[in-house]
């Protein structure tokens, strides 16, 4: 008996210590190694940060750490170069071990060192050292009456994916610029490094494009918009647009360049294009045929056809989106393409013929294909949904698997790259808890166990060799019931941390309950950072509210 009390008693012990460990070290992703050590390291009254390394990069990472630190503790710290004792350390390693975006971080009462090979390992580091710190340095002003300590420890730490992102659709409603720049901050803070910025939909284009002025001038703006769920077809009869300016583009880019986020941009095509219709009639299936940017969401049976002046149209404007955005990959979209057109189409059944083309299937891959040679004879890459795989898939074609793992898998054996995205655990526009309690979604069901349980690397059905163009993994986030920024924000948050450390963290490294102990010290950070969780004390009785104003520029 007496036994069994102490060995009850050392269990318990044991599991408040770890909690405590846990709390304290309270990392989100999770880091790939770290061990903790005694004592703490104090920030002084006044820091130093030392950069020993020669890439302006590194400096201007650790100038960004410096700034933040001066909003939150009311001190600045001095950045200096060269070598010195004490404060906070930034010195570039040798050697391939770390990797293009692995960074260690050794923290000892005396000094503070993060280590790395290139800047994205510092920047990442960074991040890790401010999680480590009270949550209160991620606050815009000055915080007073806080330690400002940071756990002696030591991390060693490089990502899972090289790719990890977020799509955020733009299409059905439009965000100013200052939400776009905090979304991607967002994204860096937790170690995401691509913003799929999906900015052409049936219900609004939202770039501006010199060449074809009426994408702005009619595309941008329908003239009325759903209200509640799309079955009800209740309207509120008032004009809604918005679009972005190449200026506010480049800003954007060069936004999130600064914070190692590549920014893909997607424009629609061939289905996904009323819009585009709108003011180009002629790309579609009739010249004649007047269409307004879809007022309603779904799929809609006008789209564009395969003509060469669709191909010229498209060739233009690719152009001066890959002016706008340097990214190796150029999304195209290629998903939910109704074919009723096409089949009843002279033109395209003549074109078939003409190009051996045994159906409507093969047709769209003739459509892929002939942007995908455009876009490569660039020096970029295309990115399709997975529907590109029907028909044949186009021979520079990186899959974006939605509809389940499958296209992935398919897609990864014939030795393309791939990046799992499916609707079953990454399709964060789903009810994350009872409908009843929520405001009104899509449908589905996607809680953040479900979201955080997702293994993207389906090694069981792939060899060693295919699992390698397995990219990585990327939450989507539809805004058809997302009127809001706000909103937004309640639909992606936390969910989208689950992806991230799914992303980054090892497979084994993962543990739910774990996750969840570090996720409630975190939101502390959110509420800093003024983030619209669901669950954040700000929205206990949360409800959306629907746009009374047009958002038009």
């Amino acid at each position: 008996m007496k036994k069994s009390f102490l060995l009850l008693i050392a269990l318990c012990v044991t599991a408040l210590a770890t909690h405590a460990q846990t709390n304290t070290y309270a990392l989100l992703p999770k880091p790939t190694h770290l061990e903790a050590r005694s004592g703490s390291y104090t920030l002084p009254a006044k820091p130093t940060i030392a950069v020993q390394a020669a890439d302006p990069e590194i400096r201007r990472i650790a100038r960004m750490l410096a700034d933040q630190l001066a909003k939150a503790t009311g001190s600045t710290p001095v950045v200096t170069t060269g070598k010195t004792s004490g404060g906070i350390l930034f010195v570039s390693a040798k050697g391939p071990k770390l990797g293009a975006e692995g960074y260690t971080l050794a923290v000892s009462p005396k000094q503070i060192v993060i280590t790395a090979e290139q800047p994205k390992g510092f920047f990442y580091g960074v991040q890790s050292l401010m999680q480590l710190m009270p949550a209160a340095v991620f606050s815009p002003t000055k915080v007073s009456g806080v330690a400002w300590t940071v756990p002696a420890c030591t991390i060693e730490d490089q990502p899972r994916y090289g790719y990890r992102g977020s799509m955020l659709d733009v299409g059905r409603y439009f965000y100013p610029v200052a939400f776009i720049k905090k979304y991607i901050d967002l994204l860096a803070v937790h170690k995401m490094n691509t913003f799929h910025w999906h900015l052409t939909e049936d219900q609004g284009w939202r770039i501006e494009i010199k060449k074809y002025p009426k994408l702005t001038e009619i595309s941008s703006i329908r003239p009325k918009t759903m209200v509640g769920h799309y079955r009800d077809h209740v309207y509120d009869n008032k004009p809604y647009g918005g679009f972005y300016t190449q200026d506010e583009v480049r800003d954007v880019v060069k936004y999130a360049q600064e914070r190692f986020v590549t920014v893909i941009p997607e424009i629609e095509m061939p289905g996904h294009s009323v819009a585009v219709l709108a003011a180009y009639p002629e790309l579609g299936s009739n010249p004649d045929k007047i269409l307004t940017p879809s007022p309603n969401w779904g799929v809609h049976d006008d789209v564009l056809f395969p003509r060469e002046e669709t191909f010229t149209f498209l060739e233009n404007v690719l152009t001066e989106v890959m002016a706008l955005f340097p990214s190796q990959y150029i999304h195209i979209g290629g998903d939910e393409c109704p074919k009723t057109q096409w089949k009843q189409s002279k033109f395209c059944q003549a074109l078939m013929k003409e190009k051996g083309l045994k159906d409507e299937h093969e047709l769209q891959s003739y459509f892929i294909q002939r942007i995908d040679k455009f876009v490569t004879s660039k020096g970029r890459r295309i990115i399709g949904w997975d529907e590109i795989l029907e028909g044949g898939l186009s021979p520079n074609a990186t899959v974006m698997s939605w509809r389940g793992i499958n296209g992935g898998i398919a897609a990864a054996r014939q030795n393309h790259d791939v990046i799992m995205t499916p609707t079953t655990y990454c399709y964060l526009d789903y009810y994350q808890a009872d409908p009843k309690t929520q405001p009104v979604t899509i449908g589905g069901l996607l809680p953040i166990e479900k979201v955080y349980s997702f293994n993207p690397s389906v090694t069981d059905s792939l060899t060693a060799e295919q699992s390698k163009h397995v990219l990585g993994v990327q939450a989507n986030v539809w805004s058809e019931y997302m009127p809001t920024t706000h909103s937004v924000e309640y639909m992606a948050y936390p969910r989208l941390i689950a992806v991230a450390e799914t992303g980054w963290t090892p497979q084994d490294a993962r543990n739910i309950d774990d996750f969840k102990q570090r996720l409630e010290v975190h939101k502390k950070r959110l509420d800093f950072l003024n983030v619209n969780y669901f669950g954040a004390p700000i929205n206990n009785t949360f409800q959306y509210v629907w746009p009374k104003e047009t958002a038009k520029k």
